[in-house]
């Protein structure tokens, strides 16, 4: 019999819409500490939606349904109280902030999560070290203004590394291989799989089984047209990669 989480995040009947339009259309999902999940399908299907709804942007606008984090209504929450909950969002196109170096921003995030009393800057320190070796980035980019002239390879990079920094209790990360080259995937795709841990839940929003192969997800989900229609392993991605998404369209709309 398998133990129950430590942790879930919930997603029930959940209907966001943008700018009047419904993107999602019920969607149900549940995630597990100790779970890695891939959350695949066509462009828009309503993926990205999901992670920004979940992640409270004033541009999604819940309609129905409910999501909750052990228990508590996220929903009810303001960003920055998901945030502290433990609500990470790797965004799939990284902004730019001129100014803000690097190190400052990750320290401030990293003071987000705790108190003057509890924080420690050496161990954060040698975290970071360790975080960009695994990531196999320049240290000289900490002194860089954020995301500022950065390849998008660095930028997903950068995302990575804020996930590894904040410790979320769930990490939501929205395409994080778009973009990349072979090499670039590899080397996102394995440190992601290094920096999970067994307290905690990562979901992984892509179109391509290709990082999955380096990740190893524990449930896959398809989502179309606003729902979520199909589930299964790791085969599936696999399957999915081999046949594309039109035959999960045409079960979807066929007769049953």
């Amino acid at each position: 019999m398998s133990s129950t989480p430590l942790h879930q995040l919930v997603v029930e009947d959940l209907h966001v819409e943008v700018a009047g339009k419904q993107i999602l259309k019920g969607v149900n999902l549940t995630l597990n500490s100790g779970e890695l999940t891939a959350l695949m399908g066509p462009n828009g299907s309503g993926k990205s939606t999901l992670a920004n709804a979940l992640m409270g942007h004033p541009k999604y606008k819940v309609t129905q349904g409910r999501a909750t984090l052990d228990g508590q209504n996220l929903l009810a929450m303001t960003v920055d109280l998901r945030s502290r909950a433990g609500l990470f969002l790797g965004f799939q196109y990284p902004q730019e902030v001129s100014g803000l170096s690097l190190s400052k921003f990750l320290w401030t995030a990293y003071m987000q999560r705790h108190t003057p009393e509890n924080a420690n800057s050496d161990q954060f320190g040698k975290d970071l070290d360790t975080h960009l070796g695994f990531l196999g980035m320049d240290p000289a980019l900490l002194k860089r203004s954020l995301n500022e002239g950065f390849s998008g390879g660095e930028k997903k990079r950068v995302e990575v590394l804020q996930m590894a920094t904040l410790s979320p209790t769930f990490a939501i990360l929205d395409e994080p291989d778009s973009g990349l080259d072979i090499d670039a995937v590899k080397s996102v795709g394995e440190t992601v799989a290094k920096l999970h841990r067994p307290d905690a839940g990562i979901l992984v929003i892509t179109h391509y089984q290709r990082i999955l192969k380096y990740l190893k997800p524990d449930r896959v989900h398809v989502m179309v047209d606003g729902t979520v229609v199909l589930s299964g392993g790791k085969e599936l991605a696999e399957e999915l990669e081999a046949k594309g998404y039109d035959w999960v369209r045409i079960g979807v709309q066929s007769p049953t």
